[in-house]
Protein backbone atom coordinates (compact mmCIF):
# COMPACT_ATOMS: atom_id res chain seq x y z
CA UNK A 1 0.00 0.00 0.00
CA UNK A 2 1.00 3.62 -0.79
CA UNK A 3 1.90 6.01 2.57
CA UNK A 4 -0.87 9.26 1.80
CA UNK A 5 0.61 12.64 3.00
CA UNK A 6 -2.33 14.70 4.26
CA UNK A 7 -1.20 18.69 3.52
CA UNK A 8 -3.09 20.53 5.96
CA UNK A 9 -4.05 24.70 6.01
CA UNK A 10 -6.97 24.50 8.36
CA UNK A 11 -7.09 22.21 11.21
CA UNK A 12 -10.44 20.84 11.38
CA UNK A 13 -10.77 19.89 7.77
CA UNK A 14 -7.67 18.12 7.84
CA UNK A 15 -8.90 16.26 11.20
CA UNK A 16 -12.03 15.35 9.17
CA UNK A 17 -9.88 13.69 5.86
CA UNK A 18 -7.64 11.78 8.41
CA UNK A 19 -10.35 10.47 10.02
CA UNK A 20 -12.68 9.62 6.80
CA UNK A 21 -8.99 8.36 5.56
CA UNK A 22 -8.52 5.62 8.15
CA UNK A 23 -12.36 5.05 8.16
CA UNK A 24 -12.82 3.68 4.78
CA UNK A 25 -9.36 1.35 6.03
CA UNK A 26 -11.99 0.24 8.55
CA UNK A 27 -14.46 -0.20 6.21
CA UNK A 28 -12.48 -2.50 3.51
CA UNK A 29 -9.29 -3.75 4.97
CA UNK A 30 -11.06 -4.67 8.76
CA UNK A 31 -10.54 -3.23 11.59
CA UNK A 32 -7.50 -0.82 12.58
CA UNK A 33 -6.56 -1.01 9.74
CA UNK A 34 -6.01 1.40 7.05
CA UNK A 35 -2.78 2.59 4.56
CA UNK A 36 -0.28 4.56 6.91
CA UNK A 37 -0.42 8.20 6.91
CA UNK A 38 1.36 11.24 7.52
CA UNK A 39 0.04 15.11 8.00
CA UNK A 40 2.03 18.29 8.20
CA UNK A 41 0.53 21.63 9.00
CA UNK A 42 1.89 24.47 9.11
CA UNK A 43 -0.13 27.12 10.84
CA UNK A 44 -2.76 29.18 8.61
CA UNK A 45 -2.12 31.98 10.67
CA UNK A 46 1.29 32.35 8.43
CA UNK A 47 -0.65 32.59 5.85
CA UNK A 48 -3.58 34.52 6.44
CA UNK A 49 -1.90 38.08 5.80
CA UNK A 50 -0.75 37.40 2.60
CA UNK A 51 -4.52 35.74 1.81
CA UNK A 52 -5.62 39.34 2.12
CA UNK A 53 -3.10 40.51 0.12
CA UNK A 54 -3.87 37.72 -2.83
CA UNK A 55 -0.08 36.95 -2.08
CA UNK A 56 -0.41 33.47 -3.86
CA UNK A 57 3.43 32.80 -4.69
CA UNK A 58 3.83 33.18 -0.94
CA UNK A 59 0.93 30.72 0.09
CA UNK A 60 2.83 28.28 -2.21
CA UNK A 61 5.68 28.40 -0.57
CA UNK A 62 4.81 27.20 2.48
CA UNK A 63 2.51 24.51 1.26
CA UNK A 64 5.14 23.62 -0.77
CA UNK A 65 7.74 23.31 2.95
CA UNK A 66 4.61 20.84 4.02
CA UNK A 67 5.01 18.79 0.73
CA UNK A 68 8.38 18.40 1.33
CA UNK A 69 8.50 16.93 4.87
CA UNK A 70 5.62 14.74 3.80
CA UNK A 71 7.94 13.35 1.21
CA UNK A 72 10.88 13.58 4.07
CA UNK A 73 8.17 11.38 6.07
CA UNK A 74 7.91 9.15 3.51
CA UNK A 75 4.98 9.63 2.07
CA UNK A 76 4.23 8.41 -1.07
CA UNK A 77 1.77 11.23 -2.90
CA UNK A 78 -0.18 13.73 -0.91
CA UNK A 79 -3.62 15.41 -0.55
CA UNK A 80 -4.48 18.63 0.70
CA UNK A 81 -8.24 19.02 2.38
CA UNK A 82 -7.90 22.47 1.99
CA UNK A 83 -10.07 23.49 -1.56
CA UNK A 84 -8.88 27.63 -1.22
CA UNK A 85 -5.34 26.00 -0.97
CA UNK A 86 -5.78 25.00 -3.86
CA UNK A 87 -5.29 29.01 -5.57
CA UNK A 88 -2.21 29.02 -4.09
CA UNK A 89 -0.79 25.45 -5.25
CA UNK A 90 -2.02 26.14 -9.13
CA UNK A 91 0.93 29.06 -9.11
CA UNK A 92 3.59 28.15 -11.75
CA UNK A 93 6.44 27.28 -9.42
CA UNK A 94 8.81 25.02 -8.31
CA UNK A 95 6.89 21.38 -8.42
CA UNK A 96 6.17 20.26 -5.48
CA UNK A 97 8.46 17.22 -3.96
CA UNK A 98 5.26 14.36 -4.12
CA UNK A 99 2.60 13.94 -6.41
CA UNK A 100 -1.30 15.06 -5.25
CA UNK A 101 -4.73 14.64 -6.31
CA UNK A 102 -6.38 17.86 -6.88
CA UNK A 103 -9.43 18.35 -5.26
CA UNK A 104 -11.96 20.51 -7.34
CA UNK A 105 -10.90 17.48 -10.07
CA UNK A 106 -12.34 14.79 -7.18
CA UNK A 107 -15.60 17.48 -6.96
CA UNK A 108 -16.22 17.65 -10.41
CA UNK A 109 -15.84 14.27 -11.36
CA UNK A 110 -17.98 13.21 -9.40
CA UNK A 111 -20.31 15.79 -10.18
CA UNK A 112 -20.09 14.89 -13.59
CA UNK A 113 -20.76 10.88 -12.41
CA UNK A 114 -24.08 12.13 -11.11
CA UNK A 115 -25.14 13.97 -13.83
CA UNK A 116 -25.72 17.58 -12.14
CA UNK A 117 -26.04 19.86 -14.42
CA UNK A 118 -25.84 23.67 -12.48
CA UNK A 119 -23.94 22.90 -8.85
CA UNK A 120 -23.87 25.75 -6.12
CA UNK A 121 -20.71 26.58 -4.59
CA UNK A 122 -19.86 27.45 -1.14
CA UNK A 123 -16.46 27.65 0.17
CA UNK A 124 -14.65 30.81 1.39
CA UNK A 125 -14.86 34.08 0.30
CA UNK A 126 -11.34 33.62 -2.25
CA UNK A 127 -12.57 30.43 -3.39
CA UNK A 128 -15.95 31.73 -4.64
CA UNK A 129 -14.24 34.62 -6.16
CA UNK A 130 -11.88 32.75 -7.57
CA UNK A 131 -11.49 30.61 -10.93
CA UNK A 132 -10.76 26.75 -9.59
CA UNK A 133 -14.34 25.79 -9.37
CA UNK A 134 -15.89 27.19 -12.53
CA UNK A 135 -12.89 26.13 -14.50
CA UNK A 136 -13.03 22.07 -13.16
CA UNK A 137 -16.81 22.50 -13.54
CA UNK A 138 -16.53 23.73 -17.18
CA UNK A 139 -14.62 21.56 -18.29
CA UNK A 140 -16.87 18.21 -17.74
CA UNK A 141 -19.97 20.69 -18.63
CA UNK A 142 -20.84 21.53 -15.50
CA UNK A 143 -22.18 25.03 -14.50
CA UNK A 144 -20.82 26.47 -10.82
CA UNK A 145 -23.26 29.07 -9.65
CA UNK A 146 -21.75 31.09 -6.84
CA UNK A 147 -24.06 32.38 -4.12
CA UNK A 148 -25.09 36.49 -4.44
CA UNK A 149 -22.31 39.02 -3.00
CA UNK A 150 -23.85 39.34 0.61
CA UNK A 151 -24.39 35.32 0.88
CA UNK A 152 -20.76 34.80 -0.19
CA UNK A 153 -19.91 37.47 3.16
CA UNK A 154 -21.91 35.53 5.06
CA UNK A 155 -20.39 32.32 3.87
CA UNK A 156 -17.21 33.45 4.20
CA UNK A 157 -17.64 35.66 7.51
CA UNK A 158 -19.11 31.59 9.51
CA UNK A 159 -16.14 29.75 8.07
CA UNK A 160 -13.77 31.96 9.64
CA UNK A 161 -15.10 32.66 12.97
CA UNK A 162 -16.85 29.52 13.48
CA UNK A 163 -16.15 26.26 11.33
CA UNK A 164 -12.13 26.63 11.55
CA UNK A 165 -11.62 27.05 15.04
CA UNK A 166 -14.65 23.74 15.82
CA UNK A 167 -17.60 25.79 16.47
CA UNK A 168 -20.80 24.73 14.78
CA UNK A 169 -23.59 26.82 15.66
CA UNK A 170 -27.30 26.11 14.69
CA UNK A 171 -28.20 29.83 13.39
CA UNK A 172 -25.09 29.48 11.02
CA UNK A 173 -26.82 26.05 10.09
CA UNK A 174 -29.98 27.74 9.76
CA UNK A 175 -28.56 30.39 6.87
CA UNK A 176 -26.30 28.15 4.73
CA UNK A 177 -29.15 25.86 4.42
CA UNK A 178 -31.47 29.04 3.59
CA UNK A 179 -28.42 29.71 1.01
CA UNK A 180 -28.62 26.15 -0.35
CA UNK A 181 -32.53 26.65 -0.93
CA UNK A 182 -32.17 29.50 -2.82
CA UNK A 183 -29.81 28.45 -5.01
CA UNK A 184 -32.34 25.95 -5.54
CA UNK A 185 -34.58 28.06 -6.51
CA UNK A 186 -32.17 29.19 -8.99
CA UNK A 187 -32.10 25.82 -11.28
CA UNK A 188 -29.04 24.42 -9.01
CA UNK A 189 -29.59 20.43 -8.60
CA UNK A 190 -26.51 20.08 -6.34
CA UNK A 191 -24.53 21.84 -3.49
CA UNK A 192 -20.56 21.58 -3.70
CA UNK A 193 -19.76 21.79 0.05
CA UNK A 194 -15.66 23.26 -0.18
CA UNK A 195 -14.93 24.22 2.26
CA UNK A 196 -13.47 21.28 3.85
CA UNK A 197 -15.47 22.10 7.31
CA UNK A 198 -18.58 22.69 6.00
CA UNK A 199 -19.85 19.06 5.86
CA UNK A 200 -19.80 19.16 9.80
CA UNK A 201 -21.97 21.68 9.40
CA UNK A 202 -24.37 21.27 6.91
CA UNK A 203 -25.11 16.94 6.49
CA UNK A 204 -26.55 15.30 3.57
CA UNK A 205 -29.92 14.96 5.79
CA UNK A 206 -30.41 18.63 6.78
CA UNK A 207 -29.04 19.89 3.11
CA UNK A 208 -32.20 20.78 0.55
CA UNK A 209 -29.68 19.66 -2.19
CA UNK A 210 -27.63 16.82 -2.66
CA UNK A 211 -23.98 17.63 -1.48
CA UNK A 212 -20.83 16.99 -2.66
CA UNK A 213 -18.70 16.64 0.58
CA UNK A 214 -15.29 17.86 -1.10
CA UNK A 215 -13.55 16.42 2.47
CA UNK A 216 -15.07 12.97 2.09
CA UNK A 217 -14.83 12.61 -2.00
CA UNK A 218 -10.84 13.43 -1.54
CA UNK A 219 -10.41 10.99 1.54
CA UNK A 220 -12.02 8.15 -0.64
CA UNK A 221 -10.03 9.06 -3.68
CA UNK A 222 -6.72 9.04 -1.51
CA UNK A 223 -7.90 5.94 -0.16
CA UNK A 224 -8.13 3.98 -3.67
CA UNK A 225 -4.92 5.28 -4.68
CA UNK A 226 -3.13 4.02 -1.40
CA UNK A 227 -4.60 0.42 -2.00
CA UNK A 228 -3.79 0.60 -5.74
CA UNK A 229 -7.47 0.86 -6.69
CA UNK A 230 -6.46 4.05 -8.71
CA UNK A 231 -3.35 5.35 -10.50
CA UNK A 232 -1.08 7.77 -8.38
CA UNK A 233 -1.55 11.16 -9.40
CA UNK A 234 0.77 13.46 -11.36
CA UNK A 235 -0.04 16.46 -10.74
CA UNK A 236 2.72 18.71 -8.59
CA UNK A 237 1.55 21.66 -8.64
CA UNK A 238 0.53 24.10 -11.05
CA UNK A 239 -2.22 24.94 -13.22
CA UNK A 240 -4.11 21.66 -13.45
Amino acid sequence: MKHLGILAHSSEGAALCFRAFCQEGFRELGAHQHPDVTLDCIAMARSMPAWDKGDYNSIRDLLRTSAQRLADAGADFFVCPDNTAHMALEQPGEDLAIPGLHIAEIVADQAAHDGFGRVGVLGTRYLMDGPVYPRAFAARGVVAQMPDEQDRHLINKIIFDELVVGEFNTNSRAEYIRIIEKLAAQGCDAIALVCTEIPLLVTPDLSPLPTLDSTRLLARAAFDVAVGHRSLPKWRGGPA
